[in-house]
């Protein structure tokens, strides 16, 4: 990203900040396997969009944010124009409001030392900057639907660990958090090397068993009080809240997916805790659980056992009802997404080292639904009370094979629906910190 005669204002403890706008995309290209257009938004190498389940976009529509080696920027999606918005390299992107035009984010990273920091939120029109919170240690990970609580977890000290949660450990070899992602690496007894994924999942396991106390915490931002809705030794992870029920959160219990029951839901007065979903069989594994856009769906990847047979898998919060849709080896996917008009979903697919072990998966998705019909369209006279099936019809978005997924693609579509925001260093970039972000267009070119 090249910015220049950048403007500082310094009112009454407020920044504005003036930037010239990048005028189009720094590359567009119609994708020769996929055909669907593709837009690099970014110049910067190391720049990175938010994480599939936060918020990158205004309630409006208009615009994104996304984080660069120079600071915060925020994206005009009408025509892909890109300015800085708040400098500071070392500044951790959060999230965008559901009300409110603001943006998000901390003074640092996360830190699970007991160090207070601070949040704030910068107006992405004016690029006003206000602190609304010191949060007395640990991270935040989502807001709540009327901008009025934080949501955060605290790892207790004098735990020693990664900024990913996992444990510091002398056996571990690598371990740095890149913009794109997070390495593992670690070696067998006889010197040779795990493969990605199983050194990840052996940091995981370390973790897990360790039993280091933490909480799940909300920050209110009316009051300036700060409550404990969970305190455990679990691993707790992966906290959300809903984007439309400003008292309902959920997480989960971190770890290997087999050795946990991982999905869980509280209301932020500490009551309604439940299980969403209950293993049956050994190694079941669900996770990467999100929220449909409306609030009314919990998604999650499911598999049963693992590496077997793959489904995405949804509860519906207010009724209990689950809807399941089978999902082929190659087409299992790290994350998924839904549309805003909840007709279809996404997947940024996998390498074969991953859990599925998809011998051609490296693909960005776009998956229709197709519900199984009754037989001879006889209804089942207990339907209410059992799951749902489906299967997808997938088609190929983004070619990916050149993509080293231990960057994780983490797609979301834009809110008008047309585009799926994701990053990616396939470019025959040599530097694989090299992130960029870019745009797929749902629609084919023509």
């Amino acid at each position: 990203m090249r910015f220049s005669s950048l403007g500082k204002a310094f009112l009454a403890g407020t920044v504005l900040l003036t930037t010239p706008a990048l005028a189009k995309p720094q590359r567009e290209w119609v994708d020769p396997l996929t055909h669907h257009r593709v837009l690099r938004i970014s110049d910067m190498p190391g720049t990175s969009s938010l994480y599939f389940t936060q918020s990158a976009f205004t309630p409006q529509g208009d615009k994104m944010v996304m984080k660069t080696p120079q600071g915060i920027a925020v994206v005009t999606l009408k025509d892909w124009s890109v300015k800085l918005l708040v400098p500071g390299p070392q500044l951790n992107l959060l999230f965008t409001g559901h009300k409110s035009r603001n943006v998000y984010y901390a003074s640092r990273a996360r830190d699970d030392a007991g160090q207070t920091f601070q949040v704030y939120a910068a107006d992405v029109d004016t690029g006003k900057v206000k602190k609304v919170a010191d949060v007395a240690g640990g991270s935040i990970g989502s807001i709540n639907a009327d901008e009025t609580m934080l949501l955060g977890q605290y790892t207790l000290p004098p735990a020693n660990v990664n900024p990913d949660g996992t444990l510091k450990h002398p056996a571990q070899k690598g371990g740095n958090e890149t913009p794109g992602g997070y390495t593992y690496a670690e070696n067998r007894p006889d010197g040779t090397p795990y493969t990605y994924a199983d050194a990840k999942t052996r940091a995981l396991h370390r973790r897990l068993i360790a039993g280091i106390p933490m909480e799940i915490f909300t920050h209110n931002l009316v009051t300036g009080e700060r409550k404990v809705i969970v305190a455990s030794k679990d691993w707790l992870n992966h906290v959300q809240f809903s984007p439309t029920d400003p008292g309902l959160i959920m997480y989960c219990h971190e770890g290997p997916w087999h050795e946990v029951d991982r999905i869980w839901t509280i209301r932020t007065d500490g009551t309604g805790q439940k299980l969403v979903h209950t293993r049956t069989m050994n190694n079941e594994i669900a996770g990467h659980e999100f929220f449909s856009p409306d609030g009314h769906t919990i998604w999650y990847d499911l598999q049963t056992p693992r590496g077997q047979v793959f489904w995405l898998a949804g509860y519906d919060v207010t009724t209990g009802k689950r809807t399941w849709y089978n999902v082929e080896r190659n087409q299992w996917s790290v994350h998924y997404n839904q549309s805003p008009d909840f007709k279809l979903f996404t997947g940024d697919g996998g390498d074969s080292e991953m859990v599925a072990h998809a011998p051609d998966g490296k693909y960005l998705y776009l998956f229709t639904p197709k519900p199984i019909p009754d037989d001879a369209e006889i209804p089942t006279a207990d339907a209410e009370k059992l799951i749902v099936p489906g299967t997808f019809a997938q088609e190929k978005l983004v070619d990916m094979r050149n993509h080293n997924y231990k960057t994780e693609p983490n797609m979301t579509f834009t809110p008008d629906g047309k585009w799926i925001i994701f990053r990616g260093h396939f470019e025959n970039d040599p530097d694989e910190h090299g992130t960029h972000v870019y745009a797929v267009e749902v629609a084919k070119a023509q």
